[in-house]
């Protein structure tokens, strides 16, 4: 009997190598996925059933799962490479000037009768005409379903949830890890307040122990009422899902509050599209916009507005002063955590708007003169012209005229 060549024996052994490594790394991602699935599995929420979802199925968005009317654009190889050109100053590298907010803040309300609150991100305490609406709340350390991983946040919150006034509603508008925080929902649970939300994304609430009975579910233009202050489901631009399951399987808005004395519009996450124009002519004009200026690419241009087209959005709702939001607080894109900001107020005065930048935890008044100072630090970012934001599917929008200089 011949022995085996020595080549042949070592070329064996290389394949039991490589197939024990390739056991190794399965073995592996199996713990890590089984570890993340149980520890997020509450997190994750739960899918609508009965009566409710047969409600999300009757509204003219929904075909098997939520739809746009203007579908959404990707570029997964730009995705691609734009995760080998991040920006090196993705996140801040120093303390950040947050103003810490104590109750008294809210023991009398706004002169004017409109007060906002940045929170960072979409977190906002709106102020209005009597009433306090908070909007997308997360007090939570990481924008994800995990303790350990995921976007953390850049600073402890401005507020204290035990420092928080009583409210009359809180606003979610869709349900993304960086919108709808189960930490969050679980400490406001039981408070006296209506927890309003597009339609599903109520099934959520009431498996984190939020009473069906303080859940509001809309659709997109429907209302319900605060005693003299109305809350208008809007459309969006955007997307849903907390796994890789149910994509679109809840909706996702943006709301408008008419009170007897002022109207605010807040964006959620949106990209632009022709509907804008309607929510200005039938809810407008709004004493102040919050609109998503930040976590943007061109390789997702119809996700989000980005800055420019966050002007061009605050434009067609017809806003009077516009408070960029949704960024300055989680690394959720490849730009630099300044560019937003920077990339708004230079299309602002480009197009006459008026604009507030706020530190985390500053309160804006329409009514005061708020001149923007700049709390951030100068840190490189690329010109809107240089990286243009353009969404798709634009075609035959009325967009409003540039105004006259």
């Amino acid at each position: 009997m011949t022995a085996p060549e020595p080549r042949a024996i070592r070329r064996a052994a290389r394949r039991r190598l490589a197939l024990r490594a390739l056991l190794a790394l399965v073995s592996a991602l199996t713990v890590f996925v089984l570890v993340a699935v149980i520890d997020g599995w509450q997190a994750f929420g739960q899918a609508a059933s009965g009566a409710r979802l047969e409600r999300m199925q009757r509204s003219p968005r929904h075909a098997g799962r939520f739809v746009n009317p203007e579908p959404l654009a990707n570029y997964y190889g730009e995705m691609l490479l734009g995760m080998f050109a991040k920006s090196e100053h993705a996140s801040p590298d120093a303390e950040l000037p947050v103003v810490k907010v104590s109750a008294s803040r809210f023991a009398e309300p706004p002169a004017g009768g409109l007060r906002v609150t940045w929170l960072g991100h979409s977190t906002l305490l709106v102020e209005i005409d009597g009433k306090r609406i908070l909007t997308d709340p997360v007090w939570g350390e990481r924008a994800s379903p995990l303790g350990w991983l995921g976007p953390r946040r850049w600073y402890a919150p401005p507020l204290s949830l035990e420092d928080l006034p009583a409210l009359d509603a809180v606003l979610i508008s869709h349900d993304h890890y960086d919108h709808l925080d189960m930490p969050t929902i679980l400490a406001l649970r039981d408070r006296d307040l209506r927890f309003v939300a597009p339609l599903g994304v109520g099934a959520h609430l009431a498996y984190w122990g939020v009473p069906e009975e303080r859940i509001v579910e809309l659709d997109w233009w429907e209302r319900t009422e605060l005693a003299g202050l109305e809350i208008v489901c809007t459309p969006a631009r955007h997307a849903s899902g907390r796994t890789l399951v149910d994509q679109d399987a809840t909706l996702w808005a943006g709301y408008a509050l008419l009170g007897p004395r002022h109207r605010v519009y807040f964006s959620g996450d949106t990209g632009l599209f022709p509907a804008m124009d309607d929510i200005g002519r039938e809810l407008g004009p709004f004493d102040l916009t919050m609109i998503e200026a930040g976590a943007y690419g061109s390789a997702w241009p119809d996700w989000h507005l980005g800055p420019e087209q966050a002007v061009t959005a605050h434009r067609m709702v017809r806003g009077e002063l516009l408070l960029p939001i949704h960024w300055g607080l989680f690394d959720l894109a490849f730009h630099g955590w300044t560019e937003p900001i920077e990339r708004v107020l230079e299309a602002a005065e480009a197009e006459g708007v008026r604009v507030v930048a706020p530190r985390p935890g500053e309160s804006v008044e329409p009514g005061v003169a708020m001149p923007v100072a700049r709390w951030w630090p100068e840190t490189p970012w690329t010109r809107g012209a240089e990286d243009p934001i353009v969404a798709t599917r634009m075609e035959g929008a009325r967009l409003p005229p540039k105004p006259e200089r």
